[in-house]
């Protein structure tokens, strides 16, 4: 019952000073707000990220060309012409764990066809692309395995090609030059939008690998090998066992090719999201600690505004904590009236700068939990002082007090 006094009391008390209740919590309501919404953008982006490189595939082991340094010069991935269709063909026979494998051949060129051009890339693979890379068929079909032993000149054309070269008519069974070399269309790939990096990747051709190296590359060289393992918890293994197997057909020669795995890329673009959050976080935080400031201020005020109603208080028999527990719930209140506004502002302006610059948010319920609770300990920490200062009054000086 002294409790449920104390927070009525409290209430009345702040009432009688509505405007600068509401003044006061809001230093709270706006670091509040500023927290969750900053939180909800950074795991928005957090998500995007992790579902962009999903997108790439699941369980990706790579092998690059190239180290990052070489005889001590910095080279970097790519930075030489090291890897070949039989390296790809040693992994498939001689790495267990391994679901599919599939060499990679890049290059961009102009496409002609229906009378018109289009600038995109040229990707030489084999059939188990759309596997590795979680491709599916939007029309058509895949070329089959003999059009890759045979070099046929057949293609599958990216969503962004067709609708570039193709708005009008069926893209199934026309034809398009690559180079001046003709390649039919067979199939057309499904829609995936953008990646983490940016790239449209249905801005894209896939022919036969062999055809690419024949008629496109005109060289033995690839540019890189996407392996699928058939569990995550294989990765490290098959990262290694292929780093072994390459290092050892090349005869201990110092190594030309880089292997890195999915897990390294997600780990390494999330680390700089969550870097993000907490920093963004962290910067609302501060404006949590300003509100915080102004509660203590405007209690001191209040301490000082009312001294002779604590000195009535204390002299009709009210003890010192009975004084503190009441300055310090109005503190308390104020700060978790702060903090519901402070939520509702937060989850508001996600939503409004979701719809407004179409960026992902994603609100987390931790940091709405934590958000409320820290604005509890904000009104008990900066309250505390004056409460207790409050209560420290002498009666009789606080009666004399005009």
């Amino acid at each position: 019952m002294r409790l449920l006094s104390t927070i009525l009391v409290a209430l009345r008390a702040l009432r009688r000073n509505a405007l600068r209740s509401i003044l006061t919590a809001l230093g709270i309501i706006i670091g509040v707000g500023a927290v969750i919404a900053m939180v909800s953008i950074g795991n928005g982006a957090k998500s995007q990220v992790e579902a962009s490189i999903a997108s790439l595939g699941q369980n990706i082991v790579s092998v690059f060309p190239g180290t990052s340094t070489s005889g001590g010069m910095r080279g970097g991935w790519g930075s030489a012409s090291s890897l070949t269709v039989d390296d790809v063909m040693a992994i498939r026979d001689e790495i267990a764990g391994v679901v599919s494998v599939s060499p990679e051949i890049r290059d961009r060129t102009q496409i002609l066809a229906n009378g018109l051009n289009w600038n995109s890339q040229i990707s030489g693979v084999d059939t188990n692309i759309l596997d590795i890379r979680m491709w599916t068929i939007a029309e058509g079909a895949m070329f089959s395995d003999g059009d890759v032993r045979s070099g046929a000149k057949v293609c599958v054309i990216g969503n962004t090609v067709a609708q570039q070269l193709f708005a009008e008519t069926d893209p199934i069974g026309q034809t398009l030059r690559l180079r001046n070399v003709p390649f039919k269309v067979v199939g057309v790939l499904g829609a995936k939008g953008f990646n983490y990096f940016g790239q449209d990747q249905d801005d894209v051709v896939f022919i036969p690998y062999s055809a690419h190296l024949r008629h496109i590359a005109r060289r033995q060289f690839i540019n890189s090998i996407l392996i699928q393992a058939v569990s995550p918890e294989q990765m490290p293994r098959i990262q290694q066992d292929v780093t072994d197997l390459l290092q050892q057909r090349r005869s201990g020669r110092e190594p030309d090719f880089t292997v890195r795995n999915q897990l390294e890329l997600a780990e390494a673009a999330t680390a700089t999201t969550k870097t993000m959050t907490v920093l963004l976080g962290a910067i609302a935080g501060v404006s949590l600690i300003v509100g915080g400031i102004g509660i203590m201020n405007i209690m001191l005020v209040s301490v000082t505004e009312r001294t002779r109603e604590i000195g009535i208080r204390l002299a009709v028999g009210a003890h010192g904590r009975d004084v503190l527990l009441q300055f310090l719930t109005e503190a308390i209140i104020l700060s978790l009236m702060g903090g519901t506004l402070g939520i509702l502002l937060g989850v508001g302006s996600s939503q409004l700068i979701s719809k407004l610059n179409n960026w992902p948010v994603l609100v987390s319920t931790p940091a709405v939990v934590g958000a409320f609770v820290f604005s509890a300990v904000i009104g008990i920490f900066f309250g505390f002082y004056p409460a207790r200062k409050a209560a420290a009054l002498d009666p009789i000086e606080a009666l004399r007090y005009e």
